[in-house]
């Protein structure tokens, strides 16, 4: 089998420079952001996560997903409205609020941020959870909400992740909780110098050889899909594309992000999934190849099949729900600049709770 030429972006347009407004308007989101999450975090967030958690983990996992969502609410307003990127969806029209696993190809850095756009559409934006690299949770701030949002971080060594992840998602199982877990099974993002390994290996290997995905690693999916299987209603396999170039994370803060962003997705019931390691090892494979002749065909002709399958995003409600967080954050921000010690402490304490907990991967136990 040859090895072919993966995708090459040497052709494609060239992306808009960098004005002084533009990286002053970064620097503002930026800021936002940053500063949303963080009064959401220590203010707000141990009542959620802590607090609620020792009566019910349920409710706990029910009220942070809440929280956690109002923050969401800007992102997808940020990248249709504001940037003016188009996102159009294709493939299969899915139902509002399953339960379920989602397997995507990793283009670029932040293809799991435009996944929230489909979660904003099925009323699971704040249920999203992913599979995850391990050095994401040291980050400042949003390593906190990783931890306290059960993201699974993994090493990439199924000997180093194994028991955690199977212990984290042993407590996904609650048919009752809402969830829609994300997996990346390529393990990383795609670039040419890792296509041409990838393809390397499959030739050595008597695999298929896929130009514009890297060949996916089966353990993770298969142990997230074995463990949830009795609780899921469906798998979405989704497959993402890009017009132009894969937008990295300050393209989308600084208004750079791409013309147009294409989502195929398609529904896979739960009883047409082998059940066998084995058997759904060479299933996520078939799936690749599939997704490899999507990206394909969306290269050649600028889009995938059956577009339109979901509406508009509705605008006002996101602007509403994050003016909220914006007034919530104002007034966090008040009290602890101008009102007792006491809030001052609460909130050294709750800092140091998140350092600890993310540290040492603590999660309270139920009293009740």
């Amino acid at each position: 089998m040859e090895i072919q030429e993966p995708l090459n972006s040497a052709n494609r347009p060239r992306q808009p420079t960098l004005s002084p407004l533009r990286i002053l308007r970064g620097a503002l989101l930026l800021a936002m952001f940053l500063s949303t999450a963080f009064m959401l975090l220590v203010c707000l967030a141990p009542w959620t996560a802590v607090v609620l958690r020792f009566f019910s983990v349920h409710y706990s996992r029910v009220a942070t997903s809440c929280l956690f969502g109002a923050w969401l609410s800007m992102w997808p307003l940020l990248f249709e409205k504001i940037n003016g990127t188009k996102v159009v969806f294709s493939g299969e029209y899915v139902p509002e609020k399953e339960r379920v696993l989602i397997l995507a190809n990793h283009r670029t850095e932040v293809d799991w941020m435009y996944l929230w756009d489909l979660a904003a559409r099925k009323g699971r934006l704040g249920y999203i959870r992913y599979v995850l690299k391990s050095s994401l949770m040291r980050l400042p701030v949003f390593g906190w909400a990783f931890q306290i949002l059960e993201f699974i971080p993994v090493e990439r060594k199924w000997e180093l992740d194994e028991s955690k992840m199977l212990h984290i998602l042993s407590s996904y199982r609650d048919p009752d909780d809402p969830l829609w877990l994300v997996v990346f099974p390529e393990g990383t993002d795609y670039t040419e110098h890792k296509c041409i390994r990838s393809q390397q290996y499959a030739a050595e290997n008597g695999l298929p050889i896929l130009r514009n995905v890297l060949l996916p690693k089966t353990r993770g999916f298969y142990a997230c899909f074995e463990t949830l299987r009795c609780s899921l209603d469906a798998v979405y396999d989704i497959t993402i594309g890009y017009k132009h170039w894969c937008p990295l994370f300050r393209d989308n803060i600084l208004g750079v992000g791409p013309s147009e962003v294409h989502i195929h997705v398609k529904r896979i019931p739960v009883n047409e999934i082998p059940l066998s390691e084995n058997d759904v090892a060479g299933w996520l494979m078939d799936r690749f190849r599939v997704k490899d002749h999507l990206l394909s065909d969306f290269t050649a002709q600028g889009h995938f099949p059956n577009q339109g399958t979901e509406g508009d995003l509705f605008a006002l409600k996101y602007v509403v729900i994050y003016a909220l967080v914006i007034a919530a954050t104002c007034t966090c921000t008040y009290l602890i600049t101008f009102s007792s010690i006491w809030i001052k402490i609460y909130v050294l304490a709750s800092c140091g709770y998140f350092v600890s907990a993310t540290y040492f991967d603590l999660q309270p136990s139920p009293i009740l």
